[in-house]
């Protein structure tokens, strides 16, 4: 007959981290409710990216310019290069030289901005450029990736082997325009853009260059970064800590730490989610710090541990392996008899995938133990 064994303070502690943690989690994956949608409004010319005025945002163009000019974001090359996923052309920083004009709806009747979803040829005019000239870098394009693979293209394109088809002028004239439909297409996306931090607003404005309309398959970030919860505006670094402030951008950062964009481009995912953090003007390397400690890196081949069951967690010898139904039961009786206390981190070994959530968790309680403090 099995005897019933009391679980130990070691794994009563650690659960509990995990039950304090869970309802932010819960939280963030509930749908808003439904509401009445408007009609669509149609998207603004490109043009009104000329009367774009960059001093309505609270950081400094030039800064998120030379940002998205870095190697660890999007890079600087002069001459057409094939995109790593797409192979689809791109120049400068990353400018798609091919994209069509789209219709990109506000479904938000909370936000009165509309997206700017022009075409390639659209920017490159409005940058003062000729269009015949991008006809002859497309075609010049095309006929390299049908002579080289991708990979060799990119090759060639790193050992400065591809002439190049614009100057370093012409580029970052291709960048202004692009950041500033950026930061107009990042106000379409949050009700709340102005009364973001500098930091938060910039971090808004990169993943939107970056991913353009795919954000909107962003649900769960989007939902939570227009919720009703309060945002930071210009008050006193004593107002900063306040408990709703923290716990909500928290899961604001846990829903693209989680995503896959932030696993395949870990490096540039942990300047732009540690941005969301409302104190990261105080201390830049703190916030970076405490996302890079829980983001997941892309999976390596490892041996397995004979000894690690999948979905168990592995206890010292002392101890018993919990199930995942045992284990619900476990956290419920916590729930009731202990619901104030917040344990410490448990010096312990776990399968991959509870010890990923461990740390997951681990983020969040922090940020609720350093208000609590």
């Amino acid at each position: 007959m099995t005897q019933n064994r009391k679980p130990s303070p070691t794994v009563l502690r650690w659960a509990l981290a995990f039950v304090v943690a869970v309802p932010w989690q819960v939280a963030a994956q509930v749908s808003p409710p439904p509401v009445e949608q408007s009609a669509p409004q149609l998207a603004a010319s490109p043009k009104a990216l000329f009367e774009f005025d960059s001093t309505s945002v609270k950081f400094s163009l030039n800064s998120l310019m030379r940002t998205l000019r870095d190697g660890r974001h999007e890079g600087w090359v002069l001459a057409a290069y094939p995109d790593p996923k797409t192979s689809r052309p791109l120049i400068g920083a990353g400018f798609s030289l091919d994209v069509e004009e789209s219709d990109h709806p506000q479904n938000d009747p909370l936000n009165p901005h509309a997206f700017i979803e022009p075409s390639s040829a659209q920017l490159w005019q409005v940058a003062g450029l000729d269009p015949a000239r991008l006809q002859r870098i497309l075609g010049q394009f095309d006929r390299n990736l049908s002579k080289w693979n991708k990979k060799t293209y990119r090759k060639k394109i790193k050992a400065n082997k591809v002439p190049p088809d614009v100057t370093d002028a012409e580029a970052m004239d291709l960048l202004r325009v692009s950041a500033l439909q950026s930061i107009h297409n990042a106000r379409a996306y949050c009700r709340n853009f102005d009364r973001l931090t500098a930091a938060q607003q910039m971090a808004l404005s990169q993943l939107v260059y970056q991913m353009g309309v795919n954000l909107e398959e962003f649900t769960q970030f989007l939902a939570l970064l227009n919720n009703e919860f309060p945002v930071i505006e210009d008050v006193s670094p004593s107002n900063l800590n306040s408990l709703n402030q923290t716990e909500h951008w928290k899961a604001v950062q846990l829903s693209l730490i989680q995503s896959q964009w932030a696993r395949r481009y870990s490096t540039r995912a942990i300047s732009v989610i540690s941005m969301f953090d409302p104190n990261y003007a105080e201390n830049p390397n703190a916030a970076e710090k405490q996302v890079k400690a829980v983001l997941r890196p892309p999976k390596k081949r490892h041996r397995k541990n004979p000894n690690v069951a999948s979905g168990f967690l592995l206890l010292p010898a002392q101890e018993p392996r919990i199930n995942s139904e045992s284990f619900e039961n476990l956290l419920r009786n916590i729930v009731l008899t202990s619901p104030d206390s917040l344990p410490d981190r448990a010096p312990l070994d776990y399968s991959r995938g509870l010890f990923r959530n461990f740390k997951l968790l681990c983020f969040i309680a922090e940020g609720k133990k350093g208000v609590q403090r």
